[in-house]
């Protein structure tokens, strides 16, 4: 059985969540870990758009995280949360205001000099977006309880981020449920595995891994 081939960069919030749906519902693939500086050609031939992730199946390409995730997750996968109609609804508005409004601030807080902004401003904007979500959650400990949900998996690496770009400023915020969730899911098994090390893939030697 020909494995389906995954380009990854390990700190790319993107991948790390397309990671995580393939370990939660143990889809095993080649590992292909990469530099976004030195694109492999390979990748590019298959995705032009030269961002991870991008998962290869001989017969067609996912190059969205979210339809990575989508894919694993096309059937009930045990210990996931399953999502009421209005749960799922909630969440695919939170995913979706991450992925644009948050992460678009994101950026211009983390690279402000790249952007030529003031960097405050877009670290306030991001503020606002976390106090929101704080109000709208009461973890235990994932945001819809004892199971790992879709939500947390696809909003949790930006979140952590937002922690990496100025830890002090973010600890010392009133989203302390944000702050819990966020410490809950990095000592988690899952975010262990999906941050395991691998070594550069090199078409020479065809050191892809299996993962998970």
């Amino acid at each position: 059985m020909t494995l389906p081939i995954l380009y990854s960069f390990r700190r790319c919030p993107y991948a790390m969540r397309a990671r995580m749906a393939l370990i939660l519902a143990s889809k095993k693939c080649e590992l292909r870990e990469i530099l976004l500086k030195d694109k492999p050609d390979q990748m590019l031939q298959v995705s032009s758009k030269g961002t991870v992730p991008v998962l290869q199946f001989p017969d067609k390409v996912l190059d969205e995280s979210l339809d990575i995730i989508s894919w694993a997750m096309e059937s009930p996968v045990p210990n996931v949360h399953n999502f009421t109609a209005q749960e799922e609804l909630s969440s695919q508005e939170l995913i979706q205001l991450f992925d644009s409004k948050f992460k678009h601030h994101l950026d211009r807080y983390k690279y402000s000099s790249r952007y030529e902004v003031d960097p405050l401003e877009h670290q306030e904007e991001c503020k606002v977006i976390l106090e929101n979500l704080e109000a709208h959650i009461n973890p235990n400990p994932w945001i819809f309880g004892k199971q790992i949900s879709l939500l947390d998996i696809s909003i949790l690496p930006f979140i952590r981020q937002c922690k990496i770009a100025n830890s002090d400023w973010f600890f010392a915020q009133n989203f302390t449920k944000v702050i819990a969730l966020l410490n809950y899911f990095e000592k988690s098994d899952l975010f262990t595995q999906a941050m395991q090390k691998f070594e550069l893939w090199d078409p020479l030697k065809n050191n892809g891994n299996i993962f998970p």
